[in-house]
């Protein structure tokens, strides 16, 4: 079994056999992330199709090959916000829907999926930093080569995105009768 520093070098010289068991390690974090932009299976896949091919046609582009993930995710992001742009579609991400876009979310609770829906509503640049952060584990250098933007400016948008955040979700709970709490 060939590990990713082994098929990385392989695909950049052209081998389509390493290219494909590398996008097959990636293919679930891939979709979930265009999920999260496009909310609708069928853009999503459209997205992350368009991702695989131009990660195919540019992949000997690579500099090093450590970073091929990061650099797939940006290639992604770029991708969704580019589809996003052009077709200027916005749809409601509901429950029902969410439920859908794979194993590990078919059984969330309530309360995650309020975060998943409230997330889909951000401005680009803090969905982008949150979902980097917490649904893919970057760190906040990662997240910063992937925008090709400073560590400060990154770590601002997650303060900032989270604070939206709380303040969509504080109101949805005051709402709630369970949580007299607040």
């Amino acid at each position: 079994m060939s590990t990713t520093a082994d098929l990385v070098p392989r695909a950049m010289r052209g081998d389509p056999d390493a290219f494909q068991a590398l996008i097959h390690e990636e293919k679930e974090k891939l979709y979930r992330m265009a999920y999260m932009y496009m909310r609708n299976e069928a853009d999503a896949l459209e997205v992350f199709q368009e991702t695989v091919y131009k990660a195919f046609k540019s992949i000997s582009s690579l500099q090093n090959s450590r970073y091929f993930s990061t650099w797939l995710t940006r290639i992604l992001i770029n991708t969704a916000i580019s589809y996003l742009k052009k077709n200027r579609k916005i749809t409601a991400m509901s429950p029902e829907v969410l439920e859908h876009i794979g194993d590990s979310y078919q059984h969330q609770p309530e309360d995650q999926l309020d975060l998943l829906q409230a997330i889909g509503t951000l401005e680009e640049k803090y969905k982008t930093v949150l979902l980097l952060r917490y649904y893919k584990d970057y760190s906040l250098k990662q997240i910063a080569e992937v925008l090709d933007c400073p560590e400060g400016t990154v770590k601002t948008n997650i303060h900032r995105g989270l604070s939206v955040l709380r303040n969509k979700l504080k109101g949805a709970a005051c709402d709630d009768p369970r949580d007299s709490f607040l």
